[in-house]
């Protein structure tokens, strides 16, 4: 039977076959090329032979071509490229559908608990899906899974029962069908056919039916990458116990479904080197979902770039700064804390205040997973509101703010995960006490990946502004691109004064951003 797919209906079909015919690398990952002739489908930098424009057809996910009966091509690889920019920059229900399938939803709670989540019946969820992404959420999954799995397979030692589970099968014959289906090879065959670029190995210490794993794996970037923004972000950031930074490679534990972990990140400029310790094989795929978006390895960098570079007055920031990310996060509720934290006062103190918080209230990770100095989680919003009181100090408005709010996150009143809508979270945010526009835009910004959030309200930003002649009323321009603008005047503003930008360690005077609302 021969592989059929329709071109989804939001891609221009000469500009995508335009892409294909350059081999344009910037299309990697937000779309796909189905080759009704070969029955496969591939990215639209693959070096193959550019096929006949009737013979093709393009899609914006991998699980709509699976769907179609088209497997990956073995040349191109195309699940082995940075994700779709395109999941952030639309906040709408496929967009946020899946970002909760990339970290793993469907998999733990099935299509009951992502459709709970987004507010909308299975039925609902799934023909809007169909409709706009050519797939359903269980195929949209499985293609996940199936991506996970190929990187295990091909770049670790891991046994193959383990890869199952970690990338999110509910059994070794469902891993081993799907791998068969989608890459039309078994994973022994996978594996024999490329050489290992990482390790994999068992934790032996831990007593489980699954146990934990040292997982070592490359990172896939978009460039032009800029790891010093990032690096120093990180690092000037760094909550003792939580974190750590060693002067190249950055270190923090990982609150996880199944469990705790803790993660190392170095990034070098074609890509970003992870070692993830004492993760639960069923977490490794939620694991590297969240690192990623945590350093914003998925944005379309050269359309920022292009679009903002051709604005005369950001085109100096963009060509000293080329690549710049916006750092996002790996839990919604530590990332409102910390930034709650941290309002009107220093870096330092922020630090500090976050250092209290969690030696006293995170849970310590156990001797097989946690090393000095990474010991802690963060605490959860539970522990914040009954024993917050007691270790966190200050002005008493603003300890009484800290807990109202954490006691609203452990109630399930306001919503941190990724599959909100930007506007909701922002209306629940605003309505708790102790939270302006700037931290309610700085949390969405971060924790939903949102490209377009002009922190206009910023005191850094707004001198930044003032000192190079912009008009922060007049940035409708800049759209939908406005987060990063905020990231290229933080980082103007900063770099005559952290040499960690230009390559030394960071220092931890810098103020922290006010809040003025």
């Amino acid at each position: 039977m021969t592989p059929a797919v329709a071109t989804s209906p939001d891609l221009d079909f000469e500009r995508c076959y335009r892409a294909v015919s350059a081999r344009d690398s910037r299309f990697d990952g937000q779309f796909f090329v189905a080759v009704r002739t070969t029955g496969i489908y591939c990215r639209p930098s693959c070096p193959a032979v550019t096929p006949r424009a009737e013979n093709v057809d393009f899609v914006v996910t991998a699980a709509a071509a699976q769907q179609g009966g088209f497997r990956a091509c073995r040349r191109c690889l195309p699940d082995a490229v940075p994700g779709s920019p395109r999941w952030n920059l639309s906040g709408d229900l496929a967009a946020r559908a899946m970002r909760l399938i990339g970290d793993g939803l469907v998999d733990r709670d099935g299509v009951d608990g992502l459709s709970a989540a987004l507010g909308y019946s299975p039925r609902q969820l799934n023909r809007v899906l169909t409709e706009e992404l050519g797939a359903g959420p269980l195929a949209l999954a499985r293609a996940n899974r199936a991506t996970n799995a190929r990187i295990l397979i091909e770049c670790t030692a891991m046994p193959m029962a383990d890869i199952a589970f970690a990338s999110g099968f509910a059994s070794v014959r469902q891993f081993n069908d799907t791998v068969r289906e989608v890459f039309a090879s078994t994973p022994s065959e996978m594996r024999r056919r490329r050489a290992g670029t990482a390790t994999a190995t068992r934790d032996t210490t831990v007593d489980t039916d699954r146990p934990a794993l040292n997982v070592r794996l490359k990172l896939s970037v978009r460039q032009p990458f800029s790891p010093e923004w990032l690096t120093w972000f990180l690092a000037g950031h760094v909550i003792e116990g939580l974190e750590h930074f060693d002067g190249t490679t950055y270190h923090r534990s990982l609150s996880l479904p199944a469990g705790a972990a803790t993660a190392s990140l170095t990034m070098h400029p074609d890509h970003v080197s992870a070692d993830i310790s004492g993760v639960d094989v069923r977490d490794l795929g939620t694991a590297v979902h969240r690192l990623r978006r945590l350093l914003d390895l998925d944005a379309d960098i050269v359309a920022v770039d292009e679009s903002l570079g051709g604005d005369a007055d950001l085109a100096p920031l963009v060509a000293r700064r080329p690549g710049i990310r916006v750092p996002g996060a790996v839990d919604g509720f530590e990332t409102l804390m910390r930034t709650m934290l941290g309002q009107q006062i220093s870096l330092a103190a922020a630090r500090t205040h976050g250092r209290r918080l969690v030696a006293a209230l995170g849970e310590p990770l156990g001797p097989d997973i946690g090393t000095a100095p990474v010991t802690h989680l963060f605490p959860t919003p539970a522990a914040v509101a009954e024993h917050g009181h007691t270790v966190l100090t200050g002005p008493k408005r603003r300890v009484a703010s800290i807990i109202a709010v954490a006691q609203a996150v452990a109630e399930d009143a306001i919503p941190l995960h990724t599959g909100v809508a930007a506007d909701e979270m922002r209306e629940h945010l605003i309505a708790l006490p102790g939270i302006g526009r700037w931290t309610a835009d700085y949390v969405a910004m971060r924790v939903l990946g949102d490209p377009d959030v002009l922190l206009d309200t910023d005191l850094i930003l707004r001198r930044r502004a003032d000192h190079l002649g912009l008009d922060l009323t007049d940035a409708r321009r800049w759209s939908p691109w406005r987060s990063y603008v905020s990231m290229h005047l933080w980082h103007d503003a900063l770099r005559e004064t952290e040499p960690s930008l230009h390559g030394e360690r960071p220092s931890t005077t810098t103020t922290t951003h006010e809040e003025t609302s």
